[in-house]
């Protein structure tokens, strides 16, 4: 009897261990979205890792943005979407000529392809960084004394900025980073502000540009009200230090200031808050990588893509030096098929067709990265996988120029902003 119960009691536990196996994710091919958007690149002859940017979507993204964020000003982050034609392209629909900046290379490179922009430093450079950008400076009708707002972080980012000044005896404009609570640096206390602006006020070739206060950590789960309490700490954490500047001069020329604030995940959060942000920063939320699938962005829609071929089809899984394939497959119906890409390794992840999966134990690969899919999953060699990124700043730059595919067909290439001279 006992020898039965351990039988019976072993066969119970072997069904429920198979009970919890991977459900099957392959879900055959391409909807008809990425059809459309694999015909587009085999009409192209584009066989290589491309970044997409989808157009028709990027317009709706740019749209949203601008209704949610207006009468508010619309400043676009570079660094999100790294291509002079892209920023030439989200500037016109989204009717703004300001831009927030995070790297040398890409200053220069701004200043040259768009002289007429406003131009606000995302992160403090080093003082060596902003000499070597008017090294660098093309001539032409872009004014840098106007034109762009350094960032100063602390006393001692201010004291090399009065250094650069004096020693190329060029006015500079300089805006104040504030900690609202991001804890990544910036002034952290509204009573130093006031040291800092009489240092500014001063220095008879600097002049104060405004605030940037970087919010991104407030937009938490909304679970017991997290995200609500947090939000209101930010405000009264930028309003300090707007009031300090209010009682140091007086409130005059506040109309003249860039008092910038949020990001992507938290521009909207900033609706019905008057008095404080005159603009709002937004980038990466205008492409909607992966990790901006937030309820903040819920009414944005993911516009870029990366597309490779299939190189090689393999049936089965097999791991070098390891038999456990068989066994991985046997148990993970998901890994029934292996298919390897042209490129990979990318920060990003495989969404279509469903189902493909990179391999633990296998590992990544840069040249020929390794996918694993169930039998349901419909792909053969040289057909597309489409990847979304997970971010977008950096991903971008890792493809050669960027096609822009509107209605079925790519309509221009952006080249991405220089990394370096």
């Amino acid at each position: 009897m006992k020898r039965r119960s351990f039988l019976m009691a072993a066969a119970g536990v072997t069904a429920g261990a198979w009970w919890l196996r991977p459900e099957d994710r392959g879900r055959g091919g391409h909807d008809g979205y990425f059809t459309k958007l694999a015909e587009v690149l085999g009409r192209e002859g584009l066989a290589r890792p491309t970044m997409l940017v989808d157009l028709d979507r990027l317009d709706a993204n740019i749209d949203a943005t601008r209704r949610a964020i207006e009468p508010r000003a619309f400043r676009v982050v570079a660094k999100s979407l790294p291509a002079a034609g892209l920023l030439d392209y989200v500037m016109a629909r989204g009717e703004t000529s300001r831009l927030m900046v995070f790297h040398q290379p890409f200053l220069n490179a701004v200043a040259a392809a768009h002289p007429k922009t406003d131009l606000l430093l995302g992160k403090p450079m080093p003082a060596a960084a902003a000499n070597r950008f008017f090294e660098q400076l093309e001539p032409g009708a872009f004014d840098a004394s106007r034109q762009i707002q350094w960032l100063i972080d602390s006393p001692e980012r201010l004291r090399q900025y009065s250094g650069l000044a004096d020693a190329r005896q060029l006015p500079l404009t300089v805006s104040v980073e504030i900690d609202v609570g991001l804890r990544r640096g910036g002034m952290a206390e509204p009573a130093d502000l006031a040291q800092m602006l009489a240092a500014i006020e001063a220095h008879p070739l600097l002049h104060f540009g405004g605030l940037m206060g970087y919010d991104a950590h407030a937009a938490l789960p909304e679970t017991l009200n997290m995200r609500g309490r947090e939000f209101e700490r930010v405000e009264a954490r930028y309003r300090g230090f707007l009031e300090v500047w209010r009682s140091y001069s007086g409130g005059r020329g506040e109309e003249a200031l860039v008092l910038n604030a949020a990001g992507s995940p938290t521009y909207r959060m900033w609706d019905g808050i008057d008095g404080l942000a005159n603009e709002l920063a937004v980038g990466s939320g205008l492409v909607k990588p992966l990790n901006f699938d937030i309820d903040t962005l819920a009414d944005h829609v993911p516009a870029l893509f990366v597309a490779t071929p299939v190189l090689k089809v393999k049936q089965g899984l097999e791991i070098p030096a390891l038999d456990i394939g068989p066994l991985h497959q046997l148990w993970d119906p998901n890994r029934a098929r292996t298919f390897f890409v042209y490129g990979g390794y990318w920060k990003a992840e495989p969404v279509s067709p469903p189902g493909l999966a990179t391999h633990p134990v296998y590992g990544r690969s840069t040249n020929q990265e390794m996918l694993n899919g169930s039998e349901q999953v419909e792909l053969a060699v040289d057909d597309t996988v489409f990847f979304r990124p997970t971010q977008s700043e950096f991903v971008m730059l890792q493809f050669g120029p960027i096609a822009a595919v509107r209605d079925g067909r790519i309509v221009d290439f952006w080249e991405p902003l220089p990394q370096g001279a």
